[in-house]
């Protein structure tokens, strides 16, 4: 028995030291620059500039289906699956278009990489875009991401906006900033793009 408590009293120092050494590690990667413009508890309006997106497009309808699928081709495309064979930097949010018509998932490549610059992906299915600068609405979750959630949080965040009669368009958004296996401090968001010329 005491063997038992000893065995299980390390697993969980284990546990605990690797779970704070990956809080920090992700604190270290690069977030897509964006700047708030209106903020209040429940609600931030953020301009975000120009970037470029690796994206997929999938037949997924669900958070689980596209989270696997999409990401497995992601990676392979930044993990030295391009013309070059060059690692490139992860960076944060992972973004993701759940419907019923045509999802993609999209990985924001980092800062000195445009359209132009970044390797070309082996993968055909990975395609290089540059995104236009937007105005995004943005509401925050923590713990791990369900479709139901996700769900929960979008119908949320729309009767805000209409509350607060902001228009916006196209779909809603799940930005993801966390590994699957990241336990505590977990950041999750539900974006959308919105018509903003307030001062």
């Amino acid at each position: 028995m005491k063997i038992l408590l000893i065995i299980i009293a390390i697993l969980l120092i284990v546990f605990l030291v690797f779970q704070t050494w990956l809080y920090f590690s992700i604190k270290k990667t690069e977030v897509q620059a964006y700047s708030t413009v209106y903020k209040e508890s429940y609600l931030e309006i953020r301009y975000y500039p120009a970037a470029t997106y690796a994206t997929i497009e999938s037949p997924a309808k669900s958070y689980s289906e596209l989270a696997v699928s999409g990401f497995r081709k992601l990676a392979g495309y930044i993990f030295g699956g391009n013309e070059r064979n060059e690692n490139i930097s992860m960076t944060s949010p992972v973004y993701m278009d759940i419907n019923d018509t045509l999802s993609s998932m999209s990985f924001v490549l980092p800062s000195k990489y445009n359209e132009t610059v970044a390797p070309l992906p082996n993968n055909r299915s990975v395609q290089l875009q540059k995104k236009e600068e937007v105005y995004f609405a943005v509401m925050r979750f923590g713990g791990f991401a369900t479709d139901k959630k996700i769900t929960r949080i979008s119908e949320k965040l729309k009767n805000v906006l209409q509350d607060k009669s902001i228009s916006y368009s196209g779909n809603f958004k799940y930005l993801g900033y966390n590994p699957p296996y990241q336990i505590f401090g977990r950041r999750n968001e539900i974006a959308v793009a919105i018509e903003w010329n307030r001062p």
